[in-house]
């Protein structure tokens, strides 16, 4: 599947975002270990952002969905902006600590638009009535719709990010 161009300015804005430094300095740790730790999450949250980005490169995912979930995603801290020189600019607005902070807002954008695509393309459910309640809701293969997603993307991306991103 081919990008479209503002998709693909719009992932490689997101790219140069993750891949810069974190910033981490070692005198804000009590020790090493507490360091190394945050380090090494910092690392697996760049491990993710790849992962996920590689799931909306080849989904039907455009730019309009990508700028939307930014808005939503991560208390719209991580701003996406299109300028009229056709670049664009990722801005992220620290909430308590932005080297552990930034690469996880750039995956939970890219896991709200993923949401968002998989929700508009579910197959159709079937109409089921809770008899506590009296009322009538859609069902999945035995689910409720925001279980069937959290199921297919447990099954996609594996339980341990599934449940960072998707639940």
């Amino acid at each position: 599947m081919e990008m479209g161009p503002r998709k693909e300015r719009i992932l490689q804005a997101l790219d140069a975002h993750v891949r810069q430094r974190s910033g981490m300095d070692a005198r804000n740790y009590s020790d090493a270990t507490t360091y190394r730790a945050e380090q090494r999450r910092v690392i697996r949250d760049l491990h993710d952002y790849r992962i996920l980005r590689s799931a909306v490169v080849w989904r039907d995912i455009d730019a309009g969905a990508l700028l939307e979930a930014s808005r939503r995603a991560y208390s719209g801290r991580l701003t996406i902006t299109e300028r009229t020189d056709s670049t664009v600019a990722v801005d992220y607005c620290t909430g308590q600590y932005f080297p552990t902070e930034y690469r996880r807002a750039a995956c939970t954008v890219l896991a709200s638009a993923l949401w968002d695509y998989t929700r508009e393309n579910m197959p159709k459910g079937v109409l089921m009535h809770n008899y506590e309640t009296g009322e009538a809701y859609e069902c999945y293969d035995g689910l409720r719709a925001g279980d069937w997603l959290r199921d297919c993307f447990r099954r996609e991306f594996g339980p341990r990010l599934a449940r960072r991103y998707f639940d």
